[in-house]
């Protein structure tokens, strides 16, 4: 009786375990993630200095917006350390499209953080620095190329 068992409960957690490898591959247009991320000093084209005396603040609380031409992506907030994350699933922009076409944008003037700094919106094109696999998902991490420079217009096409 106790074989007999033991040959079902092997014969069940063999085959589901054939099922999980005939699963289709994911790619990154259909089920893959993108997750741009970094933190936002409260700087603009100059050097970040994170360890030493005097250290480059964070800037909390900005509206970050990752815009791809003219069109808003997705948009999110900077936290009390100035950093951000924006995660988009099964996106339908190749990781080629992104590096080419998209860029951070902070729309929150540095000049909230810092008053000696341009009240004008911050942007920087994205880089790639490299893929997962995550479960059953591709993970691409893409991060803002820094410096940021000052938008002279921001042009935004909503939905």
């Amino acid at each position: 009786m106790k074989s007999i068992i033991l040959i079902t409960i092997f014969v069940v957690v063999l085959g589901s375990s054939q099922t999980k490898a005939q699963l289709p591959s994911l790619s990154l247009n259909n089920d893959g993630l993108v997750n741009v991320s970094g933190i936002i000093y409260c700087s603009v084209n100059s050097t970040i200095v994170v360890n030493g005396s005097n250290p480059t603040p964070p800037f909390p609380n900005a509206l970050v917006l990752l815009v791809c031409g003219e069109n808003l992506i997705a948009s999110t907030m900077t936290n009390g350390i100035g950093a951000f994350n924006i995660t988009l699933r099964g996106s339908p922009l190749r990781v080629t499209s992104l590096l080419s076409s998209c860029k951070v944008v902070v729309a929150t003037p540095p000049s909230i953080c810092n008053a000696a700094l341009p009240a004008k919106p911050l942007k920087a094109s994205l880089r790639y620095v490299g893929s997962n696999i995550v479960g059953l998902s591709k993970v691409t991490t893409l991060t803002p190329k820094e410096p940021f420079t000052c938008l002279v217009a921001l042009s935004i096409r909503l939905g």
